[in-house]
């Protein structure tokens, strides 16, 4: 359980990064300098927008329900469990892993945070973070490759962010199985976890 909770506020640890509060003032984090668009060199004008948002509410409700049970196994195997967290400091989480091991895991986060989506990613690249990279789209909603540290090769790690409206993203952050360190690319395993999210959000859940 300490292990889960301890994965989990690293991946809060890296969303909320990218976040400041109302008054404008940056939040500060172990991660780097805070993320303004007047600190970057890349502010990407050109992220794509968004043409169908979706409602995300029943999600941030109940988080676990991102991913069925089937979507899971897919990705981790064929034991699984699951934590979810309602109050983390990103907001409301759901972890993955299989039983009695450090690694795979999966976790699913639903930002509470009104933000600029995507852009904000791009907009704290080579400050917040040292990973910054556009993958496919997946049905025309972007997907973004982000870290606080490149950790693709050395630890198996790689956190994705799916936009899911223009002011919204999905943090989903995976971590590969021993064995597979080093030897694919754990964001290719991100995004394909994104494609599992996606289909159930759009689909309302089960």
């Amino acid at each position: 359980m300490r292990r889960i909770i301890l994965i989990l506020s690293a991946t809060a640890l890296a969303l909320c990064a990218c976040s400041t509060p109302n008054n404008g003032t940056p939040t500060p984090t172990s991660g780097g300098p805070s993320p303004s668009p007047s600190n970057s060199t890349d502010p990407a004008p050109n992220v794509p927008k968004v043409d169908h948002p979706i409602d995300l509410t029943r999600f941030k409700q109940q988080p676990c329900t991102a991913l069925t049970d089937t979507q899971a196994k897919e990705i981790l195997g064929p034991t699984i469990e699951h934590v979810e967290r309602l109050n983390g400091s990103a907001g409301p989480a759901c972890m993955w892993s299989i039983p009695s091991t450090v690694q795979p895991s999966v976790s699913v986060i639903f930002s509470n945070l009104q933000d600029s989506g995507t852009a904000q990613f791009y907009a704290a690249k080579g400050t917040t973070y040292q990973l910054l990279e556009p993958l496919k789209p997946i049905d025309g909603y972007p997907v973004t490759a982000y870290d606080t540290k490149d950790e693709r090769m050395t630890e198996g790690r790689c956190s994705v962010a799916l936009g899911t409206s223009d002011t919204q993203t999905i943090g989903i952050s995976l971590e590969q199985s021993e064995a597979n360190i080093g030897k694919k690319d754990p964001c290719d395993a991100a995004r394909e976890a994104a494609i599992r999210v996606l289909a159930t959000v759009r689909g309302g859940g089960n």
